[in-house]
């Protein structure tokens, strides 16, 4: 197992958007065998997911970080332990006896090892991620993204809302840009394709149809598990997200979304998933 943890100075940095360091930890047998520190290169924090999916990792332990951000780094599969602080080899040796309590719904990796989750693979659509730092490692049979912008790192202003109006994410409300490679799969399609084809200083509104955003929600992504197969289920919450595995050992994110004394139901849809989205993008620059 490999994990990340945001670093300055030996302790955890409090802004993984922000972060120009990574100590990475290799984990034998539960045990810190080795680490080194990278740096971020001057990424903008959307492609900060993609640097941590290169490097394999399983694991981030961090301070603060924003709902895109953790979207996209589970779409990578990349479990997030966030509201870390102090040393971070403590931080490390936290997480793995279990008594990292940060501000994360899911610390403790406890609550995923081992178990066998089933299909998620099947049909879930990750697509990349709108939002403050997204990410994602891609999916199979995307579609390409075509036109001048493709390839080129680009940033942009955006707001996405519902069809009913409702705001669900904006980065002109956190008052920093997204900054991504476009067509490199770290945006949900639709919003990267309309990027694409943008002029530097062009406003666009699009409407984009769950194919083209997180896909259609897929019942077989809805798992109901004994949780006594499910160590640490017992103290999950409905609502809660948290890391679990399927039969090849990759983790995934899920949703709690009921629970009895017996059986627990995941869910492994994106929570955008079947929705129509709107998004009005600002681009900034492309270079």
């Amino acid at each position: 197992m490999k994990i990340a943890v945001t670093y300055d100075n030996g302790n955890v940095f409090q802004h993984f958007g922000k972060t120009e360091n990574f100590q990475l930890f290799n984990i034998e047998d539960n045990r810190i065998a080795s680490s080194e520190v990278i740096t971020s290169d001057g990424l903008g924090h959307g492609a900060l997911a993609g640097l941590l999916a290169r490097y394999q990792i399983d694991v981030l332990i961090c301070g603060g970080i924003g709902g895109g951000a953790r979207d996209a780094l589970a779409a990578a599969g990349i479990e997030v332990c966030a509201g870390a602080q102090g040393n971070t080899e403590e931080a490390v040796r936290a997480y793995l006896s279990g008594e990292l309590k940060g501000s994360d719904e899911s610390c403790s990796h406890h609550h995923e090892e081992g178990h066998d989750c089933g299909h998620h693979d099947e049909g879930h659509a990750c697509g990349g991620c709108q939002g403050e730092e997204s990410g994602c490692a891609g999916c199979h049979g995307r579609p390409e993204v075509t036109g001048k912008n493709a390839g080129k790192t680009v940033k942009v202003h955006y707001r996405g809302t519902l069809n009913d109006g409702t705001q669900f994410d904006s980065s002109y409300d956190r008052g920093e840009p997204l900054e991504f490679v476009c067509g490199a799969g770290m945006m949900i399609f639709g919003f990267d394709q309309a990027v694409a084809n943008m002029e530097i200083g062009e406003t666009v509104s699009v409407h984009l149809m769950p194919e083209e955003a997180y896909g259609l929600s897929n019942p077989n992504a809805v798992m109901v598990i004994p949780m006594k197969t499910l160590p640490g289920s017992e103290n999950l919450e409905v609502g809660q997200r948290v890391m679990v595995r399927d039969q090849m050992g990759r983790r995934f994110p899920v949703r709690v979304t009921a629970k009895d004394e017996t059986y627990i139901t995941l869910d492994g849809n994106h929570e955008m998933a079947g929705r129509e989205l709107n998004f009005t993008i600002e681009l900034l620059s492309a270079e």
